[in-house]
């Protein structure tokens, strides 16, 4: 048995919920599929207030922001299916989706969703070391999960790798959460993340070690971590011998950062780029968030990360172009909500910390237009009239 949908959001973050909650105020029967416990995503590690714009919930804490959207998308009348994990994609819009039901048991769904938007995120680096395997090395964002959705301490004395701004924030977190940040090392020659959260790391009097990297984890007999062994870096990053200092430690997380997760965008032979300031390899798409596959749409770090605020955004521009696609919203209404939601991403991605992503996420568009050949009704991207020749 197949089920009919004319929505299929894979991924319940700030994306996927945005995307859902748009598409069924139009009118559109949504399914939004998640394999967490419930519905948000980052949102619910966020403990901090957001920046920026009343219209981008500043002064809200993620968590509030979160549960505000799973609210509407709910009021929305939205089908959510948790613990689900979309394990395939065929021809025809078809997804395969495994369920877990609330007697422990699974079950395999296929869905057809006449449109589909994919909001799947982004996945942490690593950075390989000698040890970088031993039980209490995790990414910074495994650390935030522990100890601001399950309430536990992923250790007592805790060294970051990684100084931008996930490093920065998931460090006062950890302190919050009663942990010891004994250290915060940084390969580059200066911190990476915005000056406010790094004030608040040179205040709690962490040490700061830039041009420095981790060489090993020490072990203790049962080979837990029991220490990081940190060394001085040349200019092309390599380990300065004879540099090498230990600092107990039971605990090392890193924020190397993250990449998009693309899985699903591959296996439906959606086109794709390169674009490194994003996080790699993301699916190319034009200014409806539509991919080279028609009716296949992405929106939030699965096209390139950014902050949650500008995966908000783009969730929305997918759900409306979903609903439009679909025949909901009429040409006129569908390009002046669109039109609205890309002037929200232009101020996003406006200053001196948006010129670089702005200029990627052109690239894109432009990379789209020269090789898929699709003409596109003309949308503001960063103060710039873009649309087809």
């Amino acid at each position: 048995m197949i089920l009919e949908k004319d929505v299929v959001v894979v991924g319940a973050g700030p994306a996927g919920l945005a995307a859902a909650i748009e598409a069924a105020k139009a009118g559109a029967a949504v399914l939004l599929v998640d394999l967490n416990l419930k519905a948000g995503g980052q949102l619910f590690k966020q403990i901090h207030k957001f920046f920026g714009s009343r219209a981008h919930y500043s002064g809200t804490r993620g968590y509030d922001i979160g549960k505000k959207l799973v609210k509407e998308a709910t009021e929305s009348q939205v089908e959510i299916w948790l613990q689900s994990t979309a394990v395939g994609v065929f021809p025809g819009n078809k997804v395969s989706i495994e369920r877990i039901l609330q007697n422990g048991g699974k079950k395999l769904y296929t869905v057809h969703g006449k449109t589909i938007i994919l909001a799947t995120g982004a996945s942490e680096n690593v950075v390989r070391f000698k040890g970088w395997t031993r039980p209490g090395v995790m990414g910074a964002g495994a650390a935030q999960t522990m100890v601001n959705v399950d309430h536990v301490k992923p250790g007592q004395k805790i060294v970051m790798l990684g100084s931008g701004n996930v490093g920065l924030i998931v460090s006062y977190q950890l302190m919050q959460a009663g942990c010891d940040v004994v250290a915060l090392v940084e390969a580059a020659p200066k911190i990476g993340g915005y000056a406010v959260h790094a004030a608040k790391i040179r205040r709690a009097g962490v040490p700061i070690f830039t041009k420095h990297t981790i060489v090993e984890a020490l072990g203790d007999a049962e080979g837990k971590v029991s220490g990081a062994v940190i060394a001085e870096v040349d200019e092309k990053f390599q380990p300065i011998p004879g540099t090498e200092q230990t600092i107990p430690c039971d605990t090392i997380t890193l924020a190397a950062g993250l990449k998009p997760v693309v899985e699903l965008t591959r296996l439906m032979n959606c086109a794709s780029a390169f674009e490194p300031v994003l996080g790699g390899f993301i699916p190319m798409h034009n200014q409806d968030m539509e991919t080279s596959v028609q009716g296949i749409f992405v929106a939030g770090d699965a096209t390139g990360v950014e902050e949650a605020s500008v995966a908000l955004e783009e969730g929305r521009i997918a759900g409306v172009a979903a609903a439009q696609a679909l025949g909901l919203l009429s040409q006129e209404d569908a390009e002046s909500q669109k039109q609205f939601y890309w002037n929200r991403v232009n101020s996003l991605r406006s200053g001196p910390f948006g010129e670089k992503r702005l200029a990627a996420k052109q690239d894109v568009l432009q990379c789209y237009q020269e090789q898929i050949h699709t003409p596109q009704p003309e949308v503001m991207i960063g103060g710039l009239a873009s649309g087809a020749d």
